[in-house]
């Protein structure tokens, strides 16, 4: 093989490297190239000395320098990797599984109960549903919504004594567990019948 037709071969073996890291750092390899890298680590060696015109010695250079580039990422991408470091800047160089995004987060959190009580008596519970109408405030006030200020605790009890009173009669249950929801960004109060 001639010098020009090794250095487009390395040229494409890392480019070959790189796509087989994105992968390997996408998640879809369980272990690095590192046969791949063995390969164009030699080229590189292999040609060090000098053995070239002025442009083959330009463009073996160029090869190189952006081989030492994405070298570096790597490294820094296998550490992370390895030592499972959770940080901001970990996100940036985007390693599948290292750091949860905010997406992943609230996806995660959707359905699910931030505060969750069961009432059987809204009048003995009343320290409870202060604790609920309390919760769903603060749930509202994260999310971006805001604090409902047309709705008192005195509306929102009365409201929770009519449905209360609704789903004992429709289920013939003995009492109510209402539970504060995150869904899609938006908080939501959920009342589901509780039988036992």
């Amino acid at each position: 093989m001639t010098i020009d037709e090794e250095l487009t071969v390395l040229d494409d073996n890392i480019r070959r490297l790189k796509i087989e890291y994105d992968i390997y750092f996408g998640g879809g390899s369980k272990k690095p190239p590192t046969d791949l890298e063995w390969r164009v680590q030699s080229t590189i060696k292999k040609y060090q000395d000098g053995r070239m015109n002025n442009a083959q010695r330009f463009r073996y250079n160029t090869t190189v320098n952006r081989y030492a580039i994405f070298n570096s990422l790597w490294q820094k991408k296998l550490r992370i990797k390895e030592e499972g470091y959770r940080r901001p800047q970990d996100a940036i160089l985007a390693i599948q599984g290292v750091r949860e995004t905010h997406l992943e987060k609230e996806q995660k959190e959707n359905g699910k109960a931030l505060f969750a009580m069961t009432c059987a008596d809204p009048d003995e519970d009343r320290d409870k549903l202060q604790q609920l109408y309390n919760q769903l405030q603060e749930a509202m006030r994260k999310s971006g919504g805001g604090v409902s200020t047309s709705q008192s605790f005195d509306s929102f009890y009365s409201f929770i004594r009519k449905k209360t009173d609704q789903l004992r009669t429709d289920y013939g249950c003995q009492a109510v567990e209402y539970s504060v929801q995150r869904e899609q960004g938006k908080v939501r109060l959920k009342a589901k019948p509780k039988t036992k």
